[in-house]
């Protein structure tokens, strides 16, 4: 059975990292991309350095299937007085629909309730990405509600679904 794993991202991550993100389908909903390859590295550089950086803010990770990269994921800190956080994932497209996804997600939720100690942890979507949203149903968060114009995108403004979970109803 293959095993998912998480481990910070290494410099030598950025071939990984440019196969997705250089993809238009990976970054359609997002303000970035399609990435060349000095972005791939500068991204890269940014998830290594945001390791080191005292509070730390961010916890980027590169997503394993059997040792082989398949995508990221990363916890980001809000507020560290509310115990507030936000999740953010991606899959190379090419392993869409396997459920490789919902298992990143659920490991930045341990991440995130388990080691971070965070009470409430959210994402957020594109209303566009079905199967996104359909994702963060299956790990149990609540849809909240559409925030309008949150990101400026390649085809005009994105809306943004919210969605949220927290500690006491995430099954550990």
């Amino acid at each position: 059975m293959s095993r998912l794993t998480l481990r910070p991202v290494t410099p030598n991550d950025w071939p990984a990292v440019h196969s997705w993100g250089s993809l238009p389908q990976f970054c359609r909903f997002q303000p970035w991309g399609p990435n060349t390859e000095e972005e791939s590295r500068a991204h890269v550089r940014a998830a290594i350095d945001a390791w080191s950086r005292t509070p730390r803010e961010r916890w980027v990770f590169l997503s394993c299937v059997d040792g082989q990269p398949i995508g990221s994921g990363e916890v980001k800190i809000h507020s560290v007085g509310h115990r507030q956080g936000e999740i953010a994932y991606g899959v190379h497209p090419d392993l869409w629909g396997r459920g490789l996804g919902t298992s990143i997600g659920n490991a930045l939720l341990a991440v995130g309730f388990g080691q971070l100690n965070l009470h409430r942890i959210h994402a957020t979507c594109d209303p566009r990405n079905l199967g996104s949203a359909r994702l963060l149903r299956r790990l149990g968060m609540t849809y909240e509600g559409r925030l309008r114009h949150t990101l400026l995108l390649r085809d005009g403004w994105r809306d943004s679904d919210v969605f949220s979970i927290l500690d006491n109803e995430w099954p550990t």
